[in-house]
């Protein structure tokens, strides 16, 4: 059951995308919603103003600064009126210190989490880069998440990705009971070296869903997820991919490569994940 849906306010092209989807959410779930900003606006003044007084070179960085503070109050705005045109109750929570902290407490006490597929591509929200704030993010339990892309669009084809794994039984385990999407048609895809053993991993995670009342039908594939996935999930014109995304995983993928990760940013559908 879904009862508090958190949502960045990022100010990025993927906002509004990410207010409506969670606004909907709430609907359906009769939930209310915090709008929270990913940004430490009191910090982002302060830069600004420190920019200003310095070189030509650094003006763009200070006018940077300064476009980011507007379009975060102005995401404020459009989320307040938003939830009160939809008759859904909300508040707004502004950082006024790290926001990396402030969302991993507020996480704490929601059900589910909608921001922007790359707004952590987009602003400076950690020092670190967008890879390891993903990384601190999924390691300090801030999942089941919705990361939506720039175009809204309704959800009625659904595809799982599913290696067998804990974490991908649990992602897709957690969307299923979540009932987020209760009349989406399902489709689990299955990656695996063996052909024959991706087959029994679909068929197994088939009747899991079927269970749960879901249309569902399955495919299999011997090769790898991170090749496959995605242009899997758009020849079936899927509307949104279900993922896992174990801390471990991601944290190898500083080194070795991770589906999530290529999926996360090359992805034009909003993807689940969850642990």
């Amino acid at each position: 059951m879904i009862k508090r849906v958190l949502v960045g306010l990022a100010g990025t092209p993927y906002t509004p995308v990410a207010i409506q989807r969670a606004i909907t959410i709430a609907q359906a779930n009769s939930a209310e919603v915090t709008g929270v900003t990913v940004l430490d606006l009191a910090r982002v003044r302060r830069l600004a103003q420190v920019q200003s007084a310095l070189t030509r070179a650094d003006d763009a960085r200070g006018q940077r600064l300064a476009i980011m503070e507007s379009r975060i109050t102005e995401s404020i705005r459009e989320f307040e009126e938003a939830c009160a045109r939809a008759k859904v109750p909300y508040h707004v929570v502004e950082e006024n210190g790290d926001p990396f902290t402030k969302l991993v407490d507020l996480a704490r006490y929601h059900d589910l989490i909608v921001f922007g597929l790359r707004s952590i591509f987009e602003w400076e929200f950690h020092s670190g880069s967008p890879q390891e704030l993903l990384i601190h993010l999924v390691g300090a339990g801030v999942r089941p998440i919705i990361a939506v892309p720039e175009t809204y669009r309704p959800i009625s084809r659904v595809v799982i990705a599913y290696s067998g794994s804990m974490e991908s039984a649990k992602a897709m385990k957690r969307f299923v009971q979540m009932r987020i999407c209760p009349d989406a048609q399902l489709k689990i895809i299955t990656f695996h070296p063996s052909g024959d053993e991706a087959c029994k991993l679909a068929v197994a995670a088939e009747g899991y869903c079927r269970a749960h009342g879901y249309h569902v039908e399955h495919q299999s594939n011997p090769g790898q997820a991170r090749d496959l996935l995605l242009a899997a999930a758009t020849l079936w014109q899927a509307d949104m991919i279900v993922m896992g995304n174990s801390a471990r995983s991601v944290w190898i993928r500083r080194i070795l490569g991770d589906t999530l990760l290529d999926v996360l940013s090359q992805a034009e559908i909003p993807l689940f994940l969850a642990q």
